[in-house]
């Protein structure tokens, strides 16, 4: 019986693949009555984008999961904002068609934002005996520069072909230089994000995190005093960066030396006796370390 995380990743991989089909004829009604030269470079930008996103679902790695969580949000964009054209040309076109196209790109960045494909992708990256646990963006980023960031990137990588493509070539050119700078920017930005997890190895737990710390730090099984939810008032070093939500709480027998990053600066050595940190299951996560014995089970 596969997993319910397997049956999320296969729904969300055959939603996608279905687009050519759900919302396919919505796009062609869209570039209905546009240049020649406009129908085929989109038709051909749509479909390599669909190709890309498609291969980069079939093989979930860390460095992938940028991909499916910049592109599939913006085809739910791209599939409103067709079903707005497609409304104003004379091609064959009709509500139902935009509806489809609609729901089947909302559903499909609705799968792609769960916690479960974070893990799935997270964890494409593991080897041996590991497990990666993914930790939440932090709260000041998740609701700012994260949207921005996005933003930038999908606006920044299409606005210059789009006008080329629409022979609107000095205008083309600036944005393609100018958007393709600002994305690039944006898209490291949003790969850091993905970056970012805790691992259990047999011999205990590493936090990779470059916001929190300056470099990976493993906290051996026998330092570990215990690992369950934060309390309301922990006493613990926060490593959350302000993220949202439940956070969890590794304590120590004896304080530890860790780097902290320091913006501009060489990294600053701090003592901790404890963490708090927020991974985006921590339910399973402390499960996790129940089976693995790094905690003992209550």
């Amino acid at each position: 019986m596969p997993s319910a995380d397997t049956i999320i990743l296969w729904v969300l991989r055959a939603t996608w693949a279905s687009l050519p089909f759900t919302a396919g004829p919505t796009f062609a009604a869209a570039f209905a009555g546009s240049d020649s030269l406009l129908q085929r470079g989109g038709s051909v930008a749509l479909w390599a984008l669909w190709a890309v996103t498609l291969v980069a679902l079939l093989v979930p790695l860390s460095q992938t999961l940028a991909v499916v969580r910049i592109v599939i949000p913006a085809a739910l964009v791209a599939a409103i904002i067709a079903a707005r054209a497609a409304s104003t040309t004379e091609a064959d076109f009709s509500a139902g068609m935009a509806a489809i196209a609609i729901g089947v790109s909302a559903v499909a960045t609705v799968l792609v934002l769960t916690a479960a494909i974070g893990d799935i992708f997270i964890n494409g990256n593991s080897y041996g005996d590991e497990w990666r646990a993914p930790l939440k963006p932090p709260g000041p980023v998740l609701f700012g520069p994260l949207p921005l960031a996005w933003l930038a990137t999908v606006i920044g990588g299409t606005a210059g072909p789009w006008l080329l493509l629409s022979q609107r070539w000095i205008a083309g050119a600036v944005a393609l230089v100018v958007g393709f700078a600002i994305a690039v920017v944006a898209v490291r930005a949003i790969y850091v994000l993905t970056q970012r997890w805790a691992v259990f190895v047999p011999a205990g737990m590493v936090v990779h995190d470059g916001f929190a710390l300056a470099e990976p730090v493993l906290f051996r099984r026998r330092e570990i005093s215990s690992l369950h939810a934060a309390p309301s008032n922990p006493s613990s070093t926060d490593l959350t960066a302000g993220a949202l939500g439940l956070a969890l709480e590794l304590q120590l027998d004896s304080p530890l030396e860790v780097a902290r990053p320091v913006r501009k600066q060489p990294a600053e050595m701090q003592s901790i006796g404890g963490l708090l940190f927020s991974p985006t299951r921590p339910g399973k996560t402390l499960n996790t370390a129940r089976e693995r014995r790094l905690i003992r089970a209550s």
